[in-house]
């Protein structure tokens, strides 16, 4: 017999080899028709996979992360199945999930696929689903499962093949499909109901660029018909938000070949929207103690040794830079802490100097993939608004604290409410990843779950997902539209301090280690202007906006009232521009709407001879007509409160 312990902590007794789905049977008929997959010891399994001895369980529905992950899983093995018979002779790479859905990356040996294809497959799915075939696993023998793809003549298989060990290889099948996979899977293919294949791409075999291009089909899967269209109509409106368009038609931002790939080029009302932000960090920043510092782009290839980042991330970065000195080596910077350690240690430091913060709105370099570079979001060139705290351990948890205050008071300024603290700790098994002793990653470790604990955070935590140097605190917004994104982190590090012989002289006058916490609130100004344009669909609130307010004089007689009205505004530091185009007023309306400017001062005779303006909302429409200083009095006091989190009305 063995000892199942449930979520609400009950523990029951079941016979060796019992399965999660006959444990939710044993429950309620009900819940094993929902059951989907389950977490054995966090670990999540088949609902059908024998449990053999003591262990934790949480039974997995659709509304478990783990369980979609799994459900999407077995979509794509099915999808697999079904382009194995509409395309006889596909050799398959890799299927994982994947945020929203799943990819299979598959070589059709010489064939073409194309968007009406897609249907067909689709068809084909539904068809293969309806037959309930149970995703049955099986542990192979390596032999065994070199002998099957080579007979199938799949070398993507074998490449895969060659990196496992006897003992750790399973096949996983449904209907006629046989796939090495390590799982889990759903039970049975009945479970898919509403079948969608989104997209077609290209990618390199393993994300190499010297490899095969293989053809990346996305599709996505729900257990109901309605899911799929709810999902399908946020798709619509993803693509009206995507910040790449949104960039494009605000003229924000643009790229160039000439310049290269993944490097970002700001237009002026972008640089405009860009220098807001740091502004309005940089304020906060002042207001906490932190001091303003500047490093170069490159560093000595011996910095980025000292700090570890070579051995970890040597491979991702650019190209190291020689120079006529033998010898001599550098870098684009691809972090900025390492920098940070050594402004910290070129002074002497006492305990009394410590908390010394150190904030620069820094850039570095990464080498990422061209298949992987996806508008503002992934980028090979980007601008953290990075800070090193450097603080006795006494301090650690306090300075932690006052980080998260700061974090907050930056999503609450910009609307983002929604959101989860994920505590990002150490692989449980695998440690070989990591630098640093046991002993400090468990007192960080410790200190980061407490101070999330004492700040009333709601958090998750997952395993793995540290930083090589440190556990952190990372934060998972969802936008206007229900998608997660990571934005902000917070690190603790007693790694870094180590390496580079960081000291301070304590009380006691003896020589000890500072901890070094690494902060980002924005995580990078160009991946949190991308999400920010894409939570609020482009209409910035007005704090931000590059263009605060448009004047729109009726006919050319009124175009030196507009100027006068413009400056009025641009002297109480309200951004403003006039329309002085030979245009009818509908269309400049009508232009200044698409350009989402969140006011427009409509102006003429009766305004010029009142001083007023006649005022319109961006998507609102007219709110009547306000002497000049009203109206500069009420957008004043809108721009001061939004910036405090608070959302006011216009006209108050």
């Amino acid at each position: 017999m063995i000892h199942i312990s449930f979520p609400d902590g009950a523990i029951r007794e079941y016979q060796a080899g019992i399965s999660a789905l006959e444990i939710a049977k044993s429950i309620s008929e009900g819940l094993a028709k929902k059951v989907l997959a389950a977490e054995v010891n966090g670990e999540v399994w088949d609902a059908s996979r024998p449990i053999n001895k003591d262990a934790s369980l949480k039974l997995l529905t659709w509304g478990d992360a783990g369980a979609k992950s799994t459900f999407w899983h077995s979509s794509a093995h099915l999808m697999a199945e079904a382009l194995e018979a509409t395309f006889p002779g596909t050799k398959f790479g890799i299927g994982p999930a994947i945020d929203n859905g799943f990819y299979y990356d598959i070589d059709l040996g010489g064939q073409t696929i194309n968007e009406e294809d897609l249907k067909k497959v689709e068809d084909k799915m539904k068809e293969l689903a309806k037959q309930n075939n149970a995703y049955h696993r099986r542990e192979v023998p390596k032999k065994e499962a070199i002998d099957y793809f080579s007979q199938k003549q799949d070398p993507y298989k074998l490449e895969l093949l060659q990196d496992l060990q006897d003992g750790q290889i399973t096949f996983y099948t449904q209907g006629g499909f046989t796939d090495l996979c390590r799982g889990p899977h759903i039970p049975n293919t009945g479970f898919i109901k509403a079948i969608k294949l989104t997209n077609i791409a290209g990618a390199y075999w393993r994300g190499n660029e010297k490899n095969k291009m293989l053809t990346r089909i996305y599709g996505i899967t729900f257990p109901n018909q309605k899911e799929l269209d709810d999902y399908l109509t946020l798709l619509e409106e993803a693509k009206k938000r995507d910040h790449r368009k949104l960039g494009k038609e605000l003229e924000l931002f643009t790229f160039s070949e000439k310049v290269g790939s993944g490097l970002p080029l700001w237009l002026p009302k972008g640089a405009m929207l860009r220098e807001r932000l740091q502004q309005f960090l940089q304020k906060a920043q002042i207001t906490s103690g932190y001091l303003p510092v500047i490093t170069p782009h490159i560093g000595s290839k011996s910095l980025y040794v000292t700090s570890g980042h070579w051995d970890k991330y040597g491979k991702d970065s650019f190209q190291p830079i020689t120079t006529p000195q033998e010898g001599e080596v550098f870098m684009l910077k691809p972090m900025n802490c390492p920098h940070h350690c050594e402004i910290y240690k070129s002074s002497p430091r006492s305990y009394r100097d410590l908390p010394l913060r150190l904030a620069e709105f820094g850039t570095v370099y990464r080498y990422e993939q061209s298949g992987e570079l996806h508008g503002l979001t992934r980028v090979r060139g980007f601008t953290q608004d990075d800070a090193h705290l450097f603080c006795r351990p006494d301090q650690v948890k306090e300075e932690f604290k006052k980080v998260i205050d700061l974090v907050m008071f930056v999503f609450t300024s910009l609307d983002f409410s929604n959101f989860t603290a994920q505590v990002s700790l150490r692989d449980k098994e695998d440690r070989s990843k990591y630098i640093g002793g046991e002993e400090n990653w468990e007192i960080a470790e410790r200190s980061i779950m407490e101070a999330a604990a004492e700040k009333g955070l709601s958090t998750v935590i997952e395993y793995g997902e540290a930083a090589f140097y440190g556990p952190k605190l990372d934060f998972m917004v969802k936008d206007a539209l229900g998608r997660s994104w990571q934005l902000g982190t917070i690190q603790v590090d007693y790694n870094l301090p180590e390496r580079f012989e960081l000291e301070y002289v304590d009380s006691d006058n003896t020589k000890k280690r500072p901890v070094m916490i690494h902060r980002a609130p924005f995580g990078s100004m160009e991946r949190f202007v991308a999400v920010l344009l894409e939570h609020c669909g482009g209409n910035l609130p007005l704090w931000l906006s590059p263009q605060q307010v448009k004047v729109l004089p009726i006919s050319d007689k009124y175009n030196d009232y507009a100027q006068k009205v413009s400056e009025l505004l641009m002297a109480e530091d309200i951004r403003a521009e006039v329309d002085d185009r030979n245009e009818k007023i509908g269309k400049k309306i009508r232009d200044t709407e698409l350009m989402k400017v969140p006011y427009m001062l409509v102006v003429g005779e009766k305004e010029m001879t009142d001083n007023t303006v006649s005022v319109r909302k961006h998507g609102e429409g007219d709110k009547g007509t306000l002497p000049n200083e009203t109206f500069i009095s009420e957008l004043k006091s809108i721009i001061k409160e939004q910036m405090s989190g608070k959302k006011p009305t216009f006209p108050a």
